[in-house]
């Protein structure tokens, strides 16, 4: 277990809509309960049983304006109409403590996060074909042919930037490809930099 006054770590998981990103990383942070989600500031309302400051940080387009104005955010970007960030005060609060984040965002925010926070590693979530992905997508029963055609040209898009990632794992199978996650976010809790307090009262 790493020092409590060691600085957390920040996974960033991004993969198009079906690829089984939420259930991956719920399956993760269930596990691993230091493992902190970032909860986004959003400009769109609140569904279902959706609640401030558990889902999301729900504000007006204005007061979100105002915080970019401001630098308050680590990453935004305005998708489907709406605005969405992460605030720089939460990420460092949570690492700052040694809770370690798990950001579940889009490719452009995870550049835009590790352009903030260079010590961020970022994981591309794949299906195996894109005949999968629609297949998954379709059993959903909640999107009507051009929803579904939209999402895949967005899939795609997404998908031509894994150069900008650090890792990519397929999502072949659920299991298979958690355990997959699991290795990889245990992989970067060994990191030298996160031991450097140990390290140093080793060599005094």
């Amino acid at each position: 277990m790493q020092s409590a006054s060691v600085k957390g770590l920040l996974l960033i998981v991004c993969g198009p809509s079906g690829v089984g990103k939420s259930s991956l990383c719920q399956r993760l942070r269930q596990e691993f309960p230091r493992l902190k989600l970032s909860i986004s500031c959003t400009t769109r309302a609140p569904r279902g049983q959706e609640q401030d400051g558990t889902h999301y940080h729900f504000m007006s387009d204005e007061a979100f304006v105002d915080l970019i104005n401001q630098g308050a955010f680590a990453e935004h970007a305005k998708v489907h109409g709406n605005r969405y960030g992460t605030l720089r005060s939460t990420v460092e609060e949570i690492i700052g403590v040694g809770n370690d984040m798990l950001f579940d965002i889009d490719y452009q925010g995870a550049r835009q996060l590790k352009a903030a926070f260079p010590q961020a590693r970022s994981i591309l979530l794949l299906p195996p074909s894109i005949t999968e992905l629609e297949r998954r997508l379709r059993s959903r029963a909640t999107d009507d042919d051009d929803v579904i055609l939209r999402r895949l040209d967005a899939a795609r898009h997404e998908m031509s930037h894994y150069g900008s990632f650090d890792f990519a794992l397929v999502n072949d199978d659920l299991d298979a490809a958690y355990q997959r996650l699991k290795t990889v976010y245990q992989a970067l809790q060994q990191e030298v930099r996160y031991h450097a307090p140990l390290l140093e009262r080793l060599l005094e």
